[in-house]
Parts: C-alpha cells; sequence; structure tokens
C-alpha cells in the first residue's frame, strides 16, 4: 500500500509539473499585445524604433554617444488603413539625430489581433510646421491620408521660416506596411 501511495504521488507531483511547466513555456511564447499605438514599433530610415508612452532613445551607432530621439508629435487621425474594417491611426513622429534638424515622419499604426503594429516611416521633412491630418476630399481615395504641412522654398537656407503649403497624399500598403504616395487629383481607377 506505501508504494502504492508513493506512486500515486510522483504521479501526481509529475503531471502538475508538467501543466505549470507547459504554462509557463505557453505564457513566454505569446507576443505582447501591444494596446497603446505610441507603444508600437515602427520603422525610421530602415531602422526599427520601438516607442514607450511615444519616446525612444537610441545610439547613433555603437559606441556612440551621440543619441537619437524619436517622440511623437500628434496629429493623429483615426482611419481605416488597410481596409479590414478596423479602425487604426495615422500621426506623426518626429526624430532628432544629435545635429540641429528636427526630421517629420507621417506613420500609422494599425489594429491587429495582437494589437497595434507599427508602418514604416515617410519622411515628410525637417524642420517643417505641420498642418493638419486629413482623409483625402477626393472622393475616388480610399484609405488615403493627407498629411498637411508649411515648408521653404527650394532655395530658401534651412533657418528661413516655412512658409511653403506642400501636401503629402500617403496610402498605406499593407503587404509591406509602408506608405505609396497618391497623386491628389488622380482620374483613373479608383483606389
Amino acid at each position: 500500500m506505501k508504494i502504492f501511495f508513493g506512486v500515486l504521488i510522483l504521479l501526481v507531483v509529475l503531471v502538475g509539473s508538467f501543466y505549470v511547466l507547459n504554462s509557463y513555456i505557453y505564457n513566454e511564447k505569446q507576443a505582447e499585445v501591444i494596446s497603446d499605438y505610441k507603444d508600437a514599433t515602427y520603422v525610421l530610415n530602415g531602422e526599427p524604433v520601438q516607442l514607450v508612452n511615444g519616446f525612444a532613445e537610441t545610439e547613433a551607432a555603437p559606441g556612440s554617444t551621440t543619441k537619437i530621439v524619436t517622440r511623437y508629435f500628434g496629429n493623429e487621425l483615426p482611419i481605416d488603413l488597410n481596409g479590414d474594417g478596423v479602425e487604426d491611426v495615422a500621426f506623426i513622429l518626429t526624430q532628432e539625430t544629435g545635429g540641429s534638424g528636427v526630421f517629420y515622419y507621417a506613420v500609422g499604426a494599425v489594429m491587429t489581433d495582437g494589437g497595434y503594429v507599427g508602418t514604416d516611416g515617410y519622411l515628410l521633412g525637417d524642420r517643417i510646421a505641420p498642418q493638419s491630418t486629413d482623409v483625402s476630399p477626393n472622393p475616388r481615395h480610399k484609405n488615403v491620408v493627407v498629411f498637411n504641412y508649411v515648408d521653404r522654398a527650394p532655395n530658401e537656407p534651412m533657418t528661413a521660416q516655412p512658409s511653403i503649403g506642400k501636401s503629402a497624399y500617403l496610402k498605406l500598403v499593407p503587404e509591406d506596411m509602408m506608405w505609396a504616395i497618391v497623386e491628389p487629383d488622380f482620374e483613373g481607377e479608383s483606389m
């Protein structure tokens, strides 16, 4: 009888250990759900940037003392970027690379079952003045975002105040999470 209870207890411990270990492994393999787009990863200049509360600070190069600072700027626009019927968000990030410039990027965060997934950044310009982010007014455009901003004239120095209104019409290509440029008044097939 002692042998029977000993084997039974050993079996219970082994089965319990199996379930605990299996649960631990399962939880470790689960991807973290990104519930806030200000915590997603975006690609700027070919480099992934993981934001935490809309902020990231990385080294410019391994061993470098120069820091690259990326910040959430705003101008968010709730919009279905990938055509799946779920609301995503488009907005602007800034990046300072150690010089005097402040680079502005159009980005998007696509809502998935696993939370927000960041897109590739589209460079709007250096030291520009962002204005509004809107849905394209062209009725033929579907899911096209318009990033409006003020820039300098082509021959003006970078120190000049931006004074020329510009707009970037962008549509997300979901397969590669990159932006495509859309002509504002394109009369071809609807998008």
